[in-house]
């Protein structure tokens, strides 16, 4: 039940990362995609650049984000508007940070403010930017999906650093129309199945684990009980 309830709820990776099921629920339920092709570029940009440092940083602790590279998107991709000392990189990812398959792949309302450490910045985060250039260069979804691929065989992107993770700990996060925003919580990257080593998924486990088959990740999710301000995450959100 839990991970299904995860399926239905998050579409994380990212990142808003991948759950099949929340997409394929959304277009039977309407009978047709609600998003069917990229919005105007403005719909995704955040007007003022202030307001998506801030975004960015609400998804880790002060303690973390105040000190970490912040990056903003543009008409002409990401960009750096503050430099970091600690490592950690915070960006706001769009709807294009989750797989190709999903029905809200265009949905121009998506915010996901992701804070990644040193590892993830290097090695998971260069698959995200390079969606976003395929995407600012009109590239459809199936275009965006070969590219990724054979970037991966190719091994034309770095090879996932072990200890890779991202906070997404923000009550502003924006992931679906359908629930708007789940649970604070910490994601784990590993190129191997987390389900076994860590129980995830198993009764009362804290862990839960999904699977993004084309970015080739499984990601493994720490529910936090806090948001990245201190206040209290709801524990009974799905």
């Amino acid at each position: 039940m839990r991970k299904n309830q995860v399926g239905v709820i998050a579409l994380a990776f990212a990142l808003q990362i991948v759950f099949p099921n929340s997409g394929r629920q959304a277009v039977a339920q309407t009978g047709k995609a609600a998003y069917p092709a990229m919005a105007p570029l403005d719909q995704y940009l955040i007007s003022d650049e202030k307001s998506e440092i801030a975004l960015a940083r609400s998804a880790a602790p002060g303690s973390i984000s105040d000190a970490a590279e912040v990056m903003v998107l543009g008409q002409e991709g990401y960009k750096i508007a503050v430099k970091g000392t600690n490592g950690f990189l915070c960006i706001v990812e769009r709807s294009w940070g989750q797989s190709t398959d999903q029905a809200e792949f265009w949905n121009p309302k998506m915010r996901a403010p992701h804070c990644f450490n040193a590892q993830a910045a290097k090695s998971f985060a260069p698959i995200y930017l390079m969606k976003t250039r395929l995407v600012l260069a009109g590239k459809s979804k199936a275009e965006i999906a070969h590219a990724i691929a054979t970037a991966l065989d190719k091994k034309e992107v770095p090879a996932l650093e072990p200890g890779a993770m991202a906070y997404m700990m923000s009550k502003q996060q924006y992931l679906n129309d359908r629930d708007k925003m789940w649970r604070s919580h910490a994601m784990f990257f590993s190129p191997g199945d987390m389900t076994k080593s860590w129980a995830a998924d198993d009764p009362n486990s804290p862990f839960m684990v999904a699977n993004d088959p084309e970015e080739r990740v499984s990601i493994l999710f720490v529910l936090a009980d806090k948001w990245s301000d201190g206040t209290a995450a709801p524990s009974n959100m799905p």
